[in-house]
């Protein structure tokens, strides 16, 4: 062991937690912003023969803050229902600050728009299950892994195609 001194280039991040060389990105916070249940044909909904309909819509955002963080969003909304009523209908925006490290230029949105909800998916898959259970409904609602990337890809697709296009979609 000998006692020399780091390199000069060593940057230590705050709070003596070194920062991993190469890109990536460090959770700060993660938060529920907005979260809504309901159920408004209970006890009726309850007792549902068959399999209702489930309509997933998925949306994210990221956003930059003066302090250089960044602030994803995962929306995420599900509704259920059969030819005869709502089942339910849950609506979750649940959040994250992000500190990203190494990441180029071009890279940042993708590392935000994938990446990032990447992470934040399996505890907003949770708050949804918990909150469909706790709503009457068992099993609860567990929503099916999503491809942030493929997402993403559409996305892009579809701004490249133009206005236009987009209109007809």
């Amino acid at each position: 062991m000998t006692d020399a001194a780091p390199p000069a280039d060593a940057n230590p991040a705050p709070n003596g937690v070194e920062t991993p060389p190469g890109p990536g990105f460090r959770i700060l916070a993660q938060f529920v912003r907005d979260l809504s249940f309901e159920n408004p044909k209970a006890p009726d909904s309850l007792r549902v023969e068959g399999k209702p309909a489930i309509d997933l819509g998925v949306e994210m955002n990221a956003q930059g803050r003066k302090d250089g963080l960044f602030e994803v969003e995962l929306r995420l909304t599900v509704k259920a229902t059969t030819d005869a009523l709502t089942v339910f209908n849950v609506e979750l925006v649940y959040g994250g600050l992000f500190a990203l490290h190494g990441v180029a230029e071009p890279d940042i949105e993708p590392m935000l728009l994938i990446e990032c909800p990447r992470y934040l998916f399996p505890f907003a898959r949770e708050i949804i299950a918990r909150a469909t259970s706790d709503g009457g409904f068992y099993p609860p609602f567990m929503l099916d892994p999503i491809d942030f990337a493929g997402i993403y890809l559409s996305r892009q697709q579809q701004i490249a195609r133009g206005p236009a296009e987009m209109a007809q979609a």
